[in-house]
């Protein structure tokens, strides 16, 4: 019997999904506003660049909940394998989806600056995942967005492209690097370790 189902049960994943299209068509709406004010350039979607991304990461790394760790601990199934394709597949469809919600140039707070953000912020929750568990997923990403938020400089560009990636424009190649890294090593933590199992 295909256990795909079972899993997708077990990991919440119907409901990841709705919550990853109304993450998207809210993102579209704002995108949309923000957009048809008079005062209107391309810095004012960072608000959405940033916020879009980190409620995706934060559906996902609540879907890395296993009710039954024990149990899943103890199967002969590729765990390892099975948590990677889990954060690719959800990673790949909250990209695809915001992109979609919030075109714009590369040059500016568009498709691939709010793509890079999703990539990184994914990355740093499946790393807190393994950490601290997928309850609280959320929380370190949280913190270290709204953080940079409040705190990076407006001009990109320099040693904030490192530290205050999310807040960047799309084509810069450090802001991409980091996030591209943050995601890679989340994604690997998660997948080798699993996710730490919340002791009731």
């Amino acid at each position: 019997m295909n256990g795909l189902p079972l899993y997708a049960r077990s990991r919440a994943l119907p409901t990841a999904l709705a919550a990853l299209l109304g993450t998207a068509a809210a993102a579209a709406w704002a995108a949309a506003w923000l957009q048809g004010r008079p005062d209107f350039d391309h810095t004012a979607r960072v608000p959405v660049v940033v916020l879009g991304p980190l409620l995706a990461a934060s559906v996902v790394g609540t879907s890395l909940y296993a009710p039954s760790d024990e149990l899943d601990r103890t199967s002969a199934l590729r765990w390892p394998l099975r948590r990677a394709a889990h954060v690719l597949a959800l990673t790949a469809l909250a990209g695809a989806l915001l992109r979609l919600a919030v075109p714009g140039h590369p040059e500016a707070f568009g498709g691939p600056a709010i793509v890079r953000n999703t990539l990184g912020s994914v990355g740093v929750t499946a790393a807190a995942a393994a950490i601290v568990g997928a309850r609280l997923s959320w929380l370190p990403v949280t913190v270290y967005l709204g953080s940079v938020y409040l705190t990076a400089p407006s001009a990109p560009g320099g040693a904030a492209a490192v530290w205050a990636w999310p807040m960047q424009p799309g084509p810069q190649v450090s802001a991409w690097a980091v996030a591209v890294g943050a995601f890679a090593a989340g994604t690997a933590l998660l997948a080798t370790r699993g996710a730490r199992p919340v002791r009731q």
